[in-house]
């Protein structure tokens, strides 16, 4: 599966441990309606796994149950893949254009 650029920054928050929908939201900066349908997709697609939190522990902290997401092997894989072809797209960046 080829990330885009969202799916890029959703995977690496999931590697800096943000694993459930809103940190993951605060820490790449998208909204809900781009976050929720890229988990989705990667679960389909096996790049991640999700478990609900215990009704327990939801109830205790007066709030809804949170949706727990990990990077597969996969999903792994498929970061690294990214992070390597973004790497080369800054190098072309950073490149001094020939008159």
């Amino acid at each position: 599966m080829r990330l885009t650029y969202n799916g890029a920054l959703v995977l690496q928050a999931l590697v800096k441990g943000h694993v459930y929908g809103f940190e993951i939201m605060d820490f790449t900066g998208l909204p809900s309606g781009t976050t929720y349908p890229i988990l989705r997709r990667f679960e389909e697609g096996g790049l991640v796994r999700s478990r609900w939190e215990s009704p327990k522990v939801a109830k205790k902290d007066g709030r809804p149950r949170r949706r727990f997401y990990v990077l597969t092997p996969e999903g792994h894989r498929a970061l690294e893949a990214a992070v390597e072809r973004f790497e080369a797209h800054q190098r072309i960046f950073e490149t001094e254009p020939t008159p």
